[in-house]
């Protein structure tokens, strides 16, 4: 594991080389020691495809910051823990998106092969980012991969389902953006009014888009 200062009070953690199912799972076993076996002073964690950014506040006389050093041990131990698979959370989609038909133009199939192909994987959220409840999803089939728009939009809806490259994903709030939008779901990704969670997904969850 490499570990990066990241700012007097952050440091940035590396515990794999690229993205795939070891680094998710990696990601996965050390989110959940950070949620049930916190370090001393740690105020949030931010977990990204190949790293996890640790923020500290001030040492207080209930939480005293132990050396970082003391993390990275902690956190080597469980680095290759096996976690339960999450529930893989079904979102319905429907496929009526702007860009589908450029998706399947690109990758030289039918409208209704992309549908099929893009409904047919149980994605993995590595991270949220970009925009609240935003999740970055793998792995993208390679017959859809699709590059982004030249010119992006000014205002994109919520709830917008889209493919980015590689990448395939789920605007969670009206936004810019550049991506193809392929459908849209109803289901609310970022809800600050929720009493159970403003975010429907977390890194380390498992997804399923359903045909709407």
């Amino acid at each position: 594991m490499q570990c990066i200062p990241y700012g007097p009070n952050a440091w940035l953690i590396c515990f794999a080389d690229e993205v795939g199912d070891l680094a998710f799972e990696r990601g996965r076993a050390i989110s959940r020691e950070l949620e049930e076996n916190s370090p001393g002073g740690l105020r949030e964690y931010v977990l990204a495809y190949t790293s996890v950014l640790l923020i500290f506040g001030e040492p207080n006389v209930k939480h005293v910051q132990r050396p970082i050093s003391q993390v990275i041990e902690q956190l080597e131990k469980i680095l290759d823990r096996r976690v339960p698979s999450a529930e893989v959370k079904e979102i319905p989609v429907r496929y009526e998106g702007p860009d589908l038909a450029r998706v399947a133009e690109h990758n030289g199939i039918s409208e209704s092969e992309a549908i099929e192909i893009h409904s047919a994987t149980v994605y993995k959220v590595y991270m949220l980012g970009f925009a609240p409840g935003f999740p970055y999803l793998g792995e993208l089939d390679s017959r859809l991969h699709t590059p982004r728009l030249e010119s992006p939009r000014a205002k994109v809806p919520a709830g917008s389902v889209a493919i980015g490259g590689e990448h395939t994903g789920v605007y969670s709030v009206p936004n810019p953006g550049g991506w193809n939008l392929i459908g849209s779901t109803e289901v609310k990704l970022f809800d600050p009014g929720n009493e159970e969670g403003e975010f429907y997904l977390r890194a380390g969850d498992r997804v399923r888009f359903t045909k709407a």
